[in-house]
């Protein structure tokens, strides 16, 4: 299959906001808890639906 829907550069920017990103240098994604992951996804929900938001206004 294709690559994800997120960036590698967004996922680590929000895990960097989120407070796990050391645990993605160290150990990988697969490092981190579910939670954080959840959370992760949440955030890039919130970021996209900002976008939409501000489509059609620069």
């Amino acid at each position: 299959m294709g690559r994800g829907i997120m960036s590698d550069q967004m996922k680590e920017e929000i895990a960097k906001e989120l407070g796990f990103y050391d645990t993605v240098k160290q150990e990988g994604w697969g490092g981190i808890k579910a939670r954080d992951a959840g959370n992760m996804v949440k955030r890039a929900i919130e970021i996209a639906e900002q976008s939409m938001q501000n489509g059609g206004k620069s």
